[in-house]
């Protein structure tokens, strides 16, 4: 076995210290045969080349159309934030703001019937969007790190949809450290909103969305 061993490096030492070896004994490309990777049988050592250079080539042509799709992705999602930011910055009021935020999601994510919730405060009174919250649900607010995902939390805010979402995401409406508000964006879909996922998308609009309703707030 070491024999052998020495015998293989001896070749690849050999071939690569002289490359043009193949040039010189141009015969052996058509003389030499392979297992073929395909299949039974054998192929010479030219064709095998041309099959492992087809297989470099589908490769590289299945990450350029990866990279093609994700490119498409993000910049469909940039315009979509894009699009939300005009309209944050040109809601004449609170609840042109709230409107155009419930209408986004609705459009863009089929996310209907999100629920923009604002705890009252001196300058606005109790309403449908600004609410007497109990301590406990401002707390659980105040805690949250970063979106809520998954099925309904134990906090007390069942009342606030019709029908019982399968799922929701919840995101803490914040300013600097002052949480005044949730917004609750539910999903008949199970699988759409759940514990561990993925919440960068989610945090830039419970960031856009918070720092345009802070003018109203603090």
């Amino acid at each position: 076995m070491m024999e052998d061993s020495i015998h293989e490096n001896d070749i690849k030492q050999y071939l690569k210290a002289h490359p043009d070896f193949f040039e010189s004994h141009a015969h052996l490309l058509a003389e030499l045969f392979l297992p073929s990777p395909h299949g039974k049988g054998t192929i010479s050592l030219a064709e095998r080349q041309q099959i492992a250079q087809r297989d470099k080539i589908r490769v590289l042509e299945s990450r350029f159309t990866e990279l093609i799709l994700t490119a498409e992705e993000n910049e469909a999602t940039a315009n979509k934030v894009h699009e939300l930011t005009l309209g944050l910055l040109f809601a004449k009021d609170v609840s042109a703001l709230q409107a155009h935020v419930v209408a986004f999601l609705a459009t863009h994510f089929q996310l209907p019937n999100a629920q923009l919730k604002l705890w009252v405060n001196e300058s606005h009174a109790a309403s449908e969007l600004f609410i007497e919250a109990e301590d406990s649900l401002k707390n659980w607010a105040k805690d949250l790190s970063q979106p809520y995902c998954g099925t309904l939390p134990t906090m007390d805010i069942a009342g606030w949809f019709t029908d019982t979402p399968a799922s929701l995401a919840v995101i803490p409406m914040r300013y600097q450290d002052i949480t005044f508000g949730l917004m609750a964006i539910p999903s008949e879909q199970r699988s759409r909103f759940y514990a561990g996922m993925g919440t960068l998308f989610l945090n830039r609009i419970g960031e856009l969305v918070s720092a345009s309703l802070a003018r109203y707030i603090i």
